[in-house]
């Protein structure tokens, strides 16, 4: 699956790795940060945080505008030096008035400024990789691989957020409590969670140490087309015709797409919620795994050298990765036998596994897809997404049965009903992670194939302002939170996907046809 790729794709993917690790954990923390800082309510935590969800999808159109004319690689270096202000104003411990606030949004808008400046033109350069013929037909799996290295920063920023909180909390004679609303208790809290960005601007520096340190092998991707042409560097001409196909083409796809996000991203909100409010946090037997990050990275490695045992074109090759397969497993086993036998977990913990299994999904899917295409019948970019739409559905399916018999959360209050097993989120995540591999990168890599060559940017910047759309849409079942029961809230993500696949599929034969 690595072999044949070229190196400025693992650059760069390296250096979105390290700002990703950021932007999860904030995404980890954000809305339990608002909770215990201000003591708002899921309601107007959710708001905020959709909000900034938004912000940050939606400024990478800005971003793509900018990059067309002035290049993509500036932007980029721009972006990560606005996000580390962001996340440096995040970390200060301004208390719980006025003046934290304007802090925190002022924070939240430097970190939508500069990820809307890095994240889309990061992937056009990535994209611009392979416009050369040689790579071409190497573009989706590139963007799998380039996906999957996103998500391992991501896998990591959970497990560093709760570390952090649980040392931060012992030091002041504390320890994480869901339930507790002690004033002095949720000041440590809020400050713990401060720390937390103050790590995300250590990984932002690792990341632009990575970039400029390999920029050699990515320094030809970074060309504008007006850039191509007074260069008399080969530029795809189009047709008018042809640019507006594409065009309509991916304004549709960028109006299914909005439906996901609205869905997906609850992760933060109310799948977070879920678990502050009805999922047993005390984790004991064979499930106590799923929550030591270390145990999840060593069994992610083994798939890829498992895989490396099938596909290695030597017998030393094989043997070898047999071995390291065997070595990761007994690591993994092994850090599982010195957990504690309960482990205590935090509603933050759970995102952890949506990485882990994109990071260890990936080479499967790749290899499904592979083989299909072997045989030509592997599904076009937006037949996989809409798939992934009816897989998504299937997530909120899980989740809804999993709320039978609970009590609304308008009835419970400000209090707890934590008898849920971890399964039933986990298992969420990863039928929704399937709908993510399905829909997330394809569609990326859809985006740079189709996008005519001048408006690559704005493009990327629309996929993204779609994302966007879709992530302040994602409040909608955090303000219903309080006011309709659970499984009504579910059932509402539920219509939306299953519309969205039906109304993909409906437009799939123009939407293909346009971009061939």
């Amino acid at each position: 699956m690595f072999k044949g790729q070229p190196k400025g794709l693992y650059a760069l993917a390296l250096a979105n790795t390290g700002e990703r690790f950021g932007y999860y954990t904030m995404l980890a923390i954000l809305a339990l940060l608002m909770q215990a800082r201000f003591g708002w309510d899921e309601a107007a935590a959710g708001q905020v945080y959709a909000i900034f969800l938004a912000g940050v999808y939606f400024m990478p159109l800005v971003g793509g505008m900018v990059a067309d004319k002035i290049g993509y690689g500036r932007c980029v270096t721009v972006g990560i030096a606005v996000m580390f202000l962001g996340y440096l104003a995040l970390a200060l411990p301004a208390g719980n008035g006025t003046a934290a606030k304007l802090v925190m949004f002022g924070g939240l808008a430097l970190v939508a400024l500069g990820t809307g400046l890095f994240k889309g033109n990061l992937q056009v350069l990535v994209g611009n990789l392979y416009d050369s013929p040689e790579y071409s037909a190497k573009r989706d799996s590139a963007f799998s691989l380039f996906y999957m290295a996103i998500n391992i920063g991501a896998m990591f920023a959970p497990a560093m957020a709760k570390k952090v909180t649980e040392v931060t909390l012992a030091k002041q004679g504390f320890v994480y409590d869901a339930a507790c609303q002690d004033p002095a208790y949720l000041e440590a809290l809020s400050n713990a969670y401060g720390l937390c960005f103050a790590v995300a601007c250590v990984s932002l520096i690792l990341s632009v140490a990575i970039y400029f340190a390999c920029r050699n092998w990515f320094k030809h991707a970074d060309v504008t087309a007006k850039q191509a042409k007074a260069s008399a560097a080969p530029v795809e001409e189009l047709t008018p015709k042809q640019t507006k196909d594409r065009l309509v083409a991916l304004f549709l796809v960028f109006a299914v797409v909005i439906f996901f996000w609205m869905a997906f991203h609850q992760n933060g909100s109310a799948l977070t919620f879920f678990a502050k409010k009805y999922t047993n946090l005390t984790v004991s037997g064979p499930m106590r795994i799923g929550f030591n990050i270390w145990s999840l990275a060593l069994i992610a490695a083994s798939v890829y050298t498992i895989f490396g045992a099938f596909q290695s074109e030597t017998a030393k090759g094989k043997a070898i990765c047999a071995g390291v397969s065997a070595a990761l497993w007994a690591g993994a086993i092994a850090l599982f036998a010195f957990m504690p036998n309960p482990v205590n977990a935090q509603p933050s913990d759970f995102q952890q596994f949506n990485p882990f299994f994109v990071v260890a999904l990936t080479p499967i899917s790749m290899a499904i897809f592979a083989a299909l295409a072997k045989k030509g019948k592997e599904p076009s970019a937006p037949k996989k997404i809409a798939l992934g739409m009816l897989v998504a559905a299937l997530g909120f399916v899980i989740i809804t049965f999993a709320s039978f018999g609970l009590t609304s959360p308008m009835d419970l209050g400000t209090g707890t009903q934590s008898i849920l097993s971890p399964g039933w989120l986990i298992s969420t995540y990863l039928t929704l992670t399937f709908a993510e591999l399905l829909l997330s990168p394809m569609g990326i890599s859809f985006v740079s194939k189709v996008a005519p060559p001048k408006y690559k940017g704005v493009m990327m910047g629309c996929w993204f302002a779609a994302t966007a759309i879709g992530n302040y849409l994602s409040s909608i079942p955090s303000m219903l939170w309080n006011k309709i029961p659970l499984m009504a809230n579910w059932a509402i993500l539920i219509a939306l996907c299953l519309t969205a696949a039906v109304i993909m599929f409906a437009l799939m034969k123009k939407i293909e046809a346009a971009t061939k």
